[in-house]
């Protein structure tokens, strides 16, 4: 048992890890793509490598059978990941200095608690009150750059980009309580059907030009580790914890280690004001989860 939690634990450091390197990978990448060359590049990256895991576990019946018999709700998920809501967030990232868009993206799991009073029928408590107002008042705090009774937003439609990819990112994982399946063969079904729609929203705008090496490189690393296969890490590591709230709380740790990633890498100075927001927001969260 104690082997089996100490892989779990690897596992999720491993997927905390490439996780916290994301919002520095598209902040570069994002220098040599638009936003919707590198939803293409990137979506096309993990499509191949979630494919190649369904044909090493031989799970390529249980696609097949998985798309023709839940098609809509699939086609729903596929639109929401990776089109829509990969397409919102890297918009976001393009507008938006990379450590203020990763600490918006942090309060998803708030609004999936809020979704899920609307359909999933769960009851709101105090300490998701509570935690609401601390997130999104640290949330405040980022788009007015640390004056948030100012109230005036440095850019509002980024923002507002940032936050509507939680709202998309909360209701995919709200749809996907609604599916028994096994999470690759599930993750693999979404990303065929987004990239099927992907291809035809490109080819509506007039198409794409072909990448750069770097850019190339970005998106295949963005492809695998932000949007494939690090899930496949998080899966393995709750399929071996004995209990998830040892894993879960590793995930307070990626945005810190985001900021490190985004300083170096990017070139961002650090704000007070975002390093305040985000102490807010993982304050707000961690409300949430102990009052639970």
């Amino acid at each position: 048992m104690k082997t089996k939690q100490n892989l779990a634990y690897k596992f999720a450091l491993i997927s905390v890890f490439f996780w916290s390197t994301a919002a520095t990978a598209f902040k570069i990448t994002l220098t040599y793509l638009s936003p919707l060359e590198l939803l293409f590049y990137s979506s096309l990256s993990s499509f191949f490598v979630l494919g190649a895991i369904v044909i090493y576990q031989k799970k390529s019946t249980e696609v097949i059978f998985h798309i023709k018999n839940r098609f809509s709700l699939v086609f729903i998920l596929g639109a929401i990941n990776p089109f829509i809501y990969y397409l919102a967030l890297f918009k976001a990232y393009d507008m938006l200095p990379a450590q203020e868009a990763q600490a918006i993206n942090y309060t998803w799991s708030l609004m999936f608690t809020y979704l899920g009073v609307i359909f999933l029928k769960q009851k709101l408590s105090k300490g998701d009150i509570l935690a609401g107002l601390i997130c999104y008042f640290g949330v405040l705090v980022i788009a007015t750059k640390g004056n948030p009774f100012s109230l005036e937003f440095s850019n509002f439609y980024g923002v507002s980009l940032a936050l509507f990819s939680t709202i998309l990112w909360s209701t995919y994982w709200i749809l996907n309580t609604k599916l028994k399946v096994d999470g690759i063969v599930g993750l693999f079904s979404n990303f065929f059907i987004g990239m099927v729609l992907i291809s035809f929203y490109i080819i509506f705008k007039g198409g794409i030009n072909l990448p750069n090496f770097q850019a190339s490189l970005g998106a295949i690393y963005i492809g695998f580790f932000e949007m494939g296969i690090t899930f496949v890490f998080w899966l393995k590591a709750v399929s071996l914890t004995s209990s998830l709230s040892k894993i879960s709380n590793l995930i307070f740790l990626s945005p810190f280690l985001s900021l490190i990633f985004i300083y170096f890498f990017v070139g961002e100075k650090i704000l007070l004001s975002t390093i305040v927001a985000l102490f807010l927001i993982i304050l707000g969260l961690t409300i949430q989860q102990k009052w639970k």
